[in-house]
């Protein structure tokens, strides 16, 4: 009995230290891999590239509005004000008909002044992944800029980039109750990230070519 606990005991240790590592190497390779192409002031952003906005709920589960979509929509309305958005992409979640995060993006950027004409809806960024890819197998933007906050900005540029895109990253603001999100989900997320390379993952949906500009 002794000698079966101990080597339960090895084996988990085993498969914690070999799992921490995994972790560490996916978090150093997207950090690594996206450095140089996320930015967090406007003059930095390169001119005359199409924007994606990257979807999250506009509220949280207790009803309160949610920081994480109130930065992004601010953030995208900035680069417009700038003079940087020749146009908008909003790719979110619309697999149910009561939950609609394109169309809530859109009403929020008209509302803070963007005009509604340079915004165009994706309706099937379900993942990340999804987003990115679409935008040039959709949209037919190989290069572009992508509005997140910097920790989903730096994963959403280095999957981009893998998959050949020239993506860049304008980073939202993150808001400082954000530890649930960075510490606990985004690490597993980063780990997915090399499994769908491995893979070769594509979107969900693709369709039919629109354009934008």
């Amino acid at each position: 009995m002794k000698r079966i606990f101990k080597i339960t005991a090895i084996v988990a240790i085993v498969f914690m230290v070999l799992s921490l590592l995994v972790i560490w190497a996916a978090e150093a390779a997207i950090v690594r891999g996206s450095k140089n192409y996320i930015f967090d002031t406007i003059e930095q952003v390169p001119d005359g590239l199409p924007i994606l906005v990257l979807g999250t709920s506009p509220v949280l589960q207790n009803g309160n509005p949610n920081a994480f979509f109130v930065f992004r929509m601010e953030a995208a309305r900035d680069l417009y004000n700038a003079g940087k958005a020749r146009a908008i992409v909003v790719s979110g979640d619309n697999r149910r008909h009561t939950y609609n995060e394109p169309r809530y993006m859109t009403d929020a950027l008209v509302a803070l002044g963007v005009p509604n004409e340079i915004i165009h809806r994706d309706y099937a960024g379900f993942r990340t992944l999804d987003s990115v890819v679409r935008m040039y197998e959709v949209f037919g933007q190989r290069s572009f800029i992508v509005v997140s906050q910097r920790f989903h900005n730096e994963r959403a540029v280095y999957i981009a980039r893998r998959y050949g895109l020239n993506a860049y990253g304008f980073n939202a603001q993150t808001p400082r109750r954000s530890i649930r999100v960075v510490f606990l989900r985004e690490p597993l997320a980063r780990v997915k990230v090399f499994v769908d390379i491995l893979t070769n993952r594509q979107p969900r949906f693709l369709g039919d070519p629109i354009e934008i500009i």
